[in-house]
Protein backbone atom coordinates (compact mmCIF):
# COMPACT_ATOMS: atom_id res chain seq x y z
CA UNK A 1 0.00 0.00 0.00
CA UNK A 2 0.77 3.43 -0.66
CA UNK A 3 2.21 5.79 2.60
CA UNK A 4 0.12 9.46 2.20
CA UNK A 5 3.65 10.64 1.35
CA UNK A 6 3.94 9.01 -1.80
CA UNK A 7 0.23 9.51 -3.03
CA UNK A 8 0.75 13.24 -2.41
CA UNK A 9 3.69 13.41 -5.06
CA UNK A 10 2.00 10.94 -7.29
CA UNK A 11 -0.94 13.53 -7.27
CA UNK A 12 1.29 16.35 -7.50
CA UNK A 13 3.64 15.31 -9.78
CA UNK A 14 0.62 14.30 -12.17
CA UNK A 15 -0.88 17.29 -12.26
CA UNK A 16 2.24 19.45 -12.77
CA UNK A 17 2.93 17.27 -15.51
CA UNK A 18 -0.53 17.33 -17.10
CA UNK A 19 -0.19 21.51 -16.85
CA UNK A 20 2.17 22.16 -18.83
CA UNK A 21 1.04 19.60 -21.52
CA UNK A 22 -2.42 20.29 -21.53
CA UNK A 23 -2.69 24.22 -21.02
CA UNK A 24 -0.96 25.17 -25.22
CA UNK A 25 -2.47 22.02 -26.17
CA UNK A 26 -6.20 23.25 -25.00
CA UNK A 27 -5.53 26.81 -26.09
CA UNK A 28 -4.82 26.21 -29.08
CA UNK A 29 -7.37 23.40 -29.80
CA UNK A 30 -10.18 25.79 -28.53
CA UNK A 31 -8.55 28.57 -30.23
CA UNK A 32 -8.72 30.40 -26.37
CA UNK A 33 -5.89 32.63 -24.62
CA UNK A 34 -3.45 31.01 -23.27
CA UNK A 35 -3.96 32.91 -20.15
CA UNK A 36 -8.32 31.69 -20.11
CA UNK A 37 -7.49 28.61 -20.92
CA UNK A 38 -4.93 27.88 -18.13
CA UNK A 39 -6.68 29.57 -15.69
CA UNK A 40 -9.33 26.73 -16.78
CA UNK A 41 -6.87 24.09 -16.56
CA UNK A 42 -5.47 25.16 -13.00
CA UNK A 43 -8.78 25.06 -11.47
CA UNK A 44 -9.45 21.62 -13.15
CA UNK A 45 -6.51 20.47 -11.68
CA UNK A 46 -7.03 21.41 -8.25
CA UNK A 47 -10.32 19.83 -8.40
CA UNK A 48 -8.52 16.83 -10.08
CA UNK A 49 -5.53 16.62 -7.47
CA UNK A 50 -8.05 16.56 -4.54
CA UNK A 51 -9.71 13.77 -6.17
CA UNK A 52 -7.01 12.44 -7.55
CA UNK A 53 -5.84 11.43 -3.63
CA UNK A 54 -8.96 10.58 -2.81
CA UNK A 55 -9.94 8.06 -5.92
CA UNK A 56 -6.53 6.43 -6.01
CA UNK A 57 -6.87 5.90 -1.93
CA UNK A 58 -10.78 4.40 -2.81
CA UNK A 59 -9.44 2.26 -5.71
CA UNK A 60 -6.36 0.50 -3.82
CA UNK A 61 -8.39 -0.11 -0.63
CA UNK A 62 -10.90 -2.09 -2.77
CA UNK A 63 -8.33 -3.68 -4.98
CA UNK A 64 -6.65 -4.89 -1.65
CA UNK A 65 -10.25 -6.03 -0.38
CA UNK A 66 -11.12 -7.70 -2.99
CA UNK A 67 -7.41 -9.49 -3.99
CA UNK A 68 -5.14 -8.95 -1.37
CA UNK A 69 -2.73 -6.41 -3.15
CA UNK A 70 -2.84 -3.51 -5.15
CA UNK A 71 -1.03 -4.49 -8.23
CA UNK A 72 -2.79 -3.68 -10.99
CA UNK A 73 -3.62 -5.76 -14.39
CA UNK A 74 -3.84 -3.77 -17.84
CA UNK A 75 -7.73 -3.98 -17.17
CA UNK A 76 -7.54 -3.01 -14.01
CA UNK A 77 -5.27 -0.42 -15.03
CA UNK A 78 -7.70 0.44 -17.92
CA UNK A 79 -10.74 0.88 -15.03
CA UNK A 80 -8.72 2.85 -13.19
CA UNK A 81 -8.55 5.74 -15.33
CA UNK A 82 -11.90 5.53 -17.25
CA UNK A 83 -13.54 5.91 -13.37
CA UNK A 84 -11.24 8.57 -12.37
CA UNK A 85 -12.03 10.59 -15.31
CA UNK A 86 -15.79 9.81 -15.21
CA UNK A 87 -16.22 11.01 -11.80
CA UNK A 88 -13.82 14.34 -12.29
CA UNK A 89 -15.92 15.15 -15.28
CA UNK A 90 -19.29 14.92 -13.34
CA UNK A 91 -18.05 17.59 -11.23
CA UNK A 92 -15.98 19.70 -13.85
CA UNK A 93 -18.82 20.04 -16.11
CA UNK A 94 -20.47 22.72 -14.29
CA UNK A 95 -17.49 24.62 -13.56
CA UNK A 96 -16.42 24.50 -17.39
CA UNK A 97 -19.15 25.56 -18.40
CA UNK A 98 -19.29 28.85 -15.94
CA UNK A 99 -15.89 29.55 -16.87
CA UNK A 100 -16.00 29.90 -19.94
CA UNK A 101 -19.24 31.30 -20.40
CA UNK A 102 -20.98 28.29 -22.83
CA UNK A 103 -23.93 25.79 -22.19
CA UNK A 104 -22.96 22.61 -20.86
CA UNK A 105 -23.44 20.95 -23.95
CA UNK A 106 -20.63 22.74 -25.35
CA UNK A 107 -19.15 22.43 -21.87
CA UNK A 108 -19.54 18.54 -21.89
CA UNK A 109 -17.50 18.84 -25.33
CA UNK A 110 -14.95 20.54 -23.91
CA UNK A 111 -14.64 18.35 -20.90
CA UNK A 112 -15.06 15.09 -22.96
CA UNK A 113 -11.78 16.34 -24.97
CA UNK A 114 -9.93 17.10 -21.79
CA UNK A 115 -10.94 13.39 -20.39
CA UNK A 116 -9.96 12.19 -23.40
CA UNK A 117 -6.28 13.82 -23.25
CA UNK A 118 -6.34 12.78 -19.60
CA UNK A 119 -7.48 9.59 -19.76
CA UNK A 120 -4.46 7.95 -22.15
CA UNK A 121 -2.11 10.72 -19.73
CA UNK A 122 -3.55 9.03 -16.53
CA UNK A 123 -2.66 5.43 -18.12
CA UNK A 124 1.21 6.05 -19.13
CA UNK A 125 1.41 8.66 -16.35
CA UNK A 126 0.31 5.86 -13.54
CA UNK A 127 2.03 2.96 -15.69
CA UNK A 128 5.19 5.06 -15.33
CA UNK A 129 4.72 6.05 -11.84
CA UNK A 130 4.43 2.72 -10.47
CA UNK A 131 7.62 1.48 -12.84
CA UNK A 132 9.79 4.29 -11.46
CA UNK A 133 8.63 4.69 -7.62
CA UNK A 134 6.93 0.55 -7.35
CA UNK A 135 4.46 -0.39 -4.34
CA UNK A 136 6.84 -2.04 -1.88
CA UNK A 137 5.90 -5.56 -1.32
CA UNK A 138 4.45 -6.23 2.00
CA UNK A 139 6.50 -7.55 4.65
CA UNK A 140 4.61 -11.20 5.75
CA UNK A 141 3.94 -11.47 9.76
CA UNK A 142 5.57 -14.64 10.85
CA UNK A 143 5.99 -16.12 14.62
CA UNK A 144 9.26 -14.79 15.37
CA UNK A 145 8.47 -10.80 14.09
CA UNK A 146 5.09 -10.70 15.54
CA UNK A 147 6.93 -11.37 19.01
Amino acid sequence: MRTPLDRIRQAVSFELLGLMIATPLGAWVFDAKPAEFGVLVIIGASMATGWNYLFNWLFDHALLRWQGHTRKTVPQRVLHAVAFEAGLTVGFLPVTAWWLGIGLWDALLVDIAFSAFYLVYAFVFTWAYDTVFPVPAPVPVTEDSAA
